[in-house]
């Protein structure tokens, strides 16, 4: 009974410690937005698999491939803009079954339509992703939601599953839908375009499920109409605490970002910079490019290529699980930075081998840490921005993302054209080893002191 007491106890530590524990006790809601952000990155994966392929295949040069990225970006941006500004007065669960509709529409006309200026605009006022990532107002959204949802203690396990899900979603739609072209064209005789409008049918199908599981979410989900008086550490701004109260004492102004107060603006506008770089850095290198480089570089079929990127991508995801428990360790910025430095390195190094294996390498070493920073920088900004002004504030930060991304694809699309496509990689890999250390510097020891100034405070409650 001793032994079979310890065992459970040391299973109980493993949950608790992956924070399986937590996602279990989680809402239904929390569970509802996890899906959702699955079956998302599902569609997102399929289609960027193919997407760069697919227009190079009707037709279209690689520079206009490159404007065709960054012109959907530069849509989302203006899209994501408004919908995320007025999420929490629309409604959330509004906006994300908008959200929902539009990626079922561009799905729909991806796959009836080859001009590139009817896709063009599908792709600008749709949901299509050039980068297998996030695109559209869903994630600000649905991480200030989880923020409203979980309590504060256990945001970084929740972030860390809905980050982990999410790849794997990307994973397994690059997999199958990789796969599903192959046998179509290899099995059954399909031509190469009329099997990408299958995926694209199958993109329009996922956006529907998505707008089923919006819907299922319940009205808990909507942000607070008042906040109380008394604000908790969750509400408190990680960097900005000590003239919050005299903010909240002064009038407030209306203006076109009524959510961004001035002891704000220092901490959003460093948050804008080096985000804005490191998205910079992602749009020279997004997955559809990477995708098509290896494709071109090394002649493989769809199928291959959704086997490396499956592979590189379910590596991603399982290295998510050690960013949440070691961001508990040594704080959310050293996490982010220690281990998406290395990830910078070989994105850097994937472009220089003339050899398949070498390539991989880098590839498959990049993914070990890729995206374990993605958790703790939801969990930073979480704790850094009072929670009635997160979404807004979120969805300002995913817009200057996103503007920055949107200039990388044409960059690479010329270069490409050029005959240094290599070299995108290159400056994308120092640009993020830049960000990483600007990261480092700015944050690390504000958050360090912050940590430390709310233990005592825990301490003098509880004495």
């Amino acid at each position: 009974m001793e032994n079979l007491s310890r065992f459970e106890r040391s299973l109980a530590n493993v949950l608790d410690e992956l924070g399986l524990t937590t996602m279990w006790r989680s809402s239904l809601d929390v569970k509802l937005l996890c899906a959702q952000r699955f079956v998302r990155l599902f569609a997102y994966g399929g289609s960027t698999l193919i997407l760069a392929s697919y227009l190079s295949a009707i037709g279209i040069s690689d520079d206009r491939i490159g404007l065709f990225m960054t012109l959907t970006l530069v849509g989302d941006v203006v899209i994501s803009f408004f919908l995320t500004l007025f999420a929490d007065s629309m409604g959330r669960k509004v906006v994300l079954s908008l959200g929902s509709i539009l990626m079922a529409g561009s799905g729909i006309i991806f796959a009836l339509f080859g001009n590139y200026w009817i896709l063009l605009a599908a792709a600008v006022l749709g949901v299509i992703s050039p980068s297998g990532n996030e695109i559209g107002p869903f994630r600000a959204i649905e991480e200030s939601t989880l923020a409203h949802l979980t309590p504060n203690e256990c945001l970084s396990d929740v972030y860390a599953w809905y980050s982990l899900i999410g790849t794997a979603g990307s994973a397994i739609g690059m997999l199958v839908c990789g796969w599903i072209i192959n046998s179509l064209e290899s099995i059954h005789g399909w031509a190469f375009i009329p099997a990408c409008r299958i995926i694209f049918f199958v993109y329009a199908g996922v956006g529907i499920v998505k707008l089923i599981l919006t819907l299922g979410l319940s009205g808990t989900v909507e942000a607070q109409k008042e906040e109380p008086q008394e604000q908790s550490s969750e509400t408190q701004s990680l960097l900005a605490r000590p003239t919050e109260q005299n903010a909240e004492r002064s009038p407030k102004k209306r203006s076109l970002f009524p959510s961004i107060e001035k002891d704000l603006w220092s901490l959003v506008i460093r948050l804008f910079i080096l985000f804005g770089i490191d998205s910079f850095a992602s749009g020279l290198a997004s997955l559809s490019w990477m995708t098509y480089y290896f494709k071109g570089k090394f002649n493989l079929p769809e199928g291959e290529l959704g086997t490396i990127f499956f592979t590189t991508n379910i590596i991603s995801a399982a290295s998510m699980l050690v960013a949440s428990s070691l961001a508990k360790r040594i704080g959310n910025v050293k996490t982010m930075v220690f281990t998406h430095l290395p990830s910078a390195i070989c994105l850097a190094l994937i472009s220089i081998p003339s050899s398949l294996p070498l390539s991989l390498t880098f590839l498959v070493l990049r993914a070990c840490s890729q995206n374990m920073d993605v958790a703790p920088r939801s969990a930073f900004l979480a704790a850094a921005l009072p929670a009635d002004k997160r979404t807004a504030i979120m969805g300002s930060v995913n817009v200057v993302k996103t503007t920055t991304q949107s200039l990388g694809p044409l960059l690479t699309g010329i270069l490409s054209r050029n005959g240094h496509f290599g070299v995108s990689f290159i400056i994308a890999g120092c640009l993020k080893v830049g960000y990483d250390l600007g990261m480092l510097f700015t944050f690390a020891g504000k958050e360090a002191a912050n940590r430390k100034r709310s233990t005592q405070e825990n301490d003098e409650e509880t004495s």
